[in-house]
């Protein structure tokens, strides 16, 4: 039969009941089981059963003695928790890089003061203002949501309008609480989930990319396997996969280096934790958003700090928009709070520097503002106060330009480049074959006839050929199906017409007939 421990209970006291007595609320215990070597943490309150959470590994528990605390956050050390190289992050690793619940606000690793005036700007907020609502925005448990609104209770900025049910109360602001809440919001008007200090966010990070498992052949093969590309190519990007080293592609447009950058993101496995937001100083800088970040459940998982949000491995795809400002932390006026830079928020994923070298800004100034963390993994941002902090800088980094690389960057920087990788036109065949795979995605049988019907329109046109047209000419020939009704066959006339509204210009029919075929590369 198996054994279970717990530690020695405690009790905290939330304000005054009918008879001046505290009430008790229960605390946390660790369960350990003897047969099974399993560790489980729940809550105990006297005359209740005890209700368990998260089970981790008994060689987690021993992991304990390394623990290190760093603003107030207790994180483990990096470790690969009993994977075998080359697995799947298994379920136990998974568990054991899940942020552990604070149990008490200095665990937050934020200041009471701080988390107050947060809790305060909650019901500011909130007409309908409970413990319960407050809970769940905050992302705290709710029993130190609780110790922080009877605080507040306390210094009479909010009063208790009720009862709702045990440790949930109903909020309401008083005069006071109105005018330091509008105080507050004049310095920082940020209201959500309540943030985490840098330092554990820093150290997530690394933990999480020690724990990385290793990209193999056949992840690589499978993520590009939609692809038509050289086995050269498919051995590069390979390399670039497995080592997670930078990667420069340069080509002519058309070529699919974009969709090449995609698929190479998509050979990286498993999921990251981040945060809604960061604390420095005083100041809120805003992480986690839906457009670069895409949320996964995390049932089976268990009980977890909600202030992380688990996610797919980001992928983030900058442009022409690309500016100096842009790279470091945005400050609102009208909000008073920061949003992270693309690059921070591509942690733990991809970041994609598209176009290179069409921004708004000298290549020459963009490749500067890379090169210390290229070189040193670590990204340096300022806060309007002029304060500098250093962020992990811990993604796959892409560049992608159909520009002469000899004029935008030097050797100096290309050497600090892992890869290099040149894009080039498809030959013959390989256009032949994503000619085969988009008339069968766009629903037309395969005709060799109409390929060599394209080749002659090429030939008489004399443009060379590019990766993206076939599926363009097919998108395209698939419209004029749909639009006149006709049924899915690859005519030369539907090919005609087709490229004809894609290039904008067409040979002349009676100078095609007579055109020789494209010559092979």
């Amino acid at each position: 039969m198996a054994v279970l421990e717990r530690s020695p209970t405690r009790t905290r006291r939330f304000g005054a009941g009918p008879e001046g007595e505290g009430s008790k609320m229960p605390c946390p215990v660790q369960l350990v089981c003897h047969e099974t070597g399993v560790v489980q943490h729940g809550f105990y309150a006297r005359g209740a059963s005890v209700s368990t959470g998260i089970g981790v590994p008994d060689s987690t528990v021993r992991t304990e003695r390394h623990r290190r605390r760093q603003g107030g956050a207790l994180l483990l050390q990096p470790s690969t928790f009993g994977r075998q190289s080359g697995d799947v992050m298994t379920h136990q690793a998974l568990e054991a890089l899940c942020p552990p619940i604070p149990q008490k606000v200095e665990s937050t690793g934020l200041d009471f003061g701080f988390l107050a005036d947060l809790a305060l700007k909650m019901v500011y907020a909130d007409a309908n203002c409970t413990t319960e609502r407050v809970t769940e925005k905050l992302k705290l448990p709710a029993s130190l949501t609780e110790e922080l609104l009877q605080h507040l209770y306390r210094e009479k900025f909010v009063e208790i309008r009720g009862l709702i049910s045990y440790g949930n109360n109903r909020y309401g602001m008083l005069d006071r609480g109105w005018q330091r809440a509008q105080q507050l919001l004049g310095i920082n008007g940020y209201i959500g989930p309540a943030p985490v200090s840098l330092s554990a966010y820093t150290e997530m990070v690394q933990r999480q990319s020690a724990a990385r498992d290793p990209v193999r052949p056949d992840a690589v093969r499978e993520a590009l396997a939609g692809l038509v590309l050289p086995d050269s190519t498919v051995e590069t990007l390979g390399l670039v996969a497995h080592s997670r080293r930078s990667l420069f592609m340069i080509g002519p447009a058309g070529n699919g280096k974009t969709t090449i950058a995609k698929a190479l993101h998509n050979a990286q496995r498993g999921d990251i934790w981040i945060p809604h937001a960061i604390e420095v100083d005083g100041q809120v800088i805003k992480v986690f958003d839906l457009h670069n970040h895409q949320p996964v459940s995390v049932d089976g998982i268990g009980r977890h700090d909600e202030r992380w949000v688990r996610i797919k491995r980001p992928i983030v795809i900058v442009g022409g928009e690309l500016t100096i400002e842009t790279m470091d932390l945005t400050y609102s006026p009208s909000v008073k709070f920061y949003e992270a830079p693309f690059q921070m928020k591509a942690n733990g994923g991809t970041l994609v520097i598209d176009d290179f070298g069409r921004q708004r800004v000298e290549p020459h100034d963009l490749l500067n503002r890379w090169i210390v963390p290229l070189e040193g993994q670590v990204d340096h941002l300022t806060l309007h106060t002029g304060k500098q902090i250093e962020v992990p800088f811990e993604q796959q980094l892409i560049f992608a330009t159909n520009l002469n690389p000899a004029e935008l960057v030097d050797d100096a920087f290309l050497r600090r480049m892992g890869y290099r990788l040149t894009v080039g036109p498809p030959d013959k065949a390989m256009y032949e074959e994503i000619f085969k795979r988009y008339a069968a995605a766009n629903g037309f049988a395969y005709d060799p006839a109409a390929l060599t019907y394209v080749f002659r329109l090429y030939a008489a046109e004399g443009r060379p050929l590019r990766g993206c047209e076939p599926r363009d000419l097919l998108e395209r020939c698939s419209d004029i199906c749909s639009f006149e009704m006709l049924p899915k066959v690859l005519s030369d006339d539907l090919l005609y017409t087709a490229w004809s509204n894609y290039f904008a210009s067409a040979p002349d029919r009676q100078q095609l007939e007579g055109s020789p075929l494209l010559a092979s590369h």
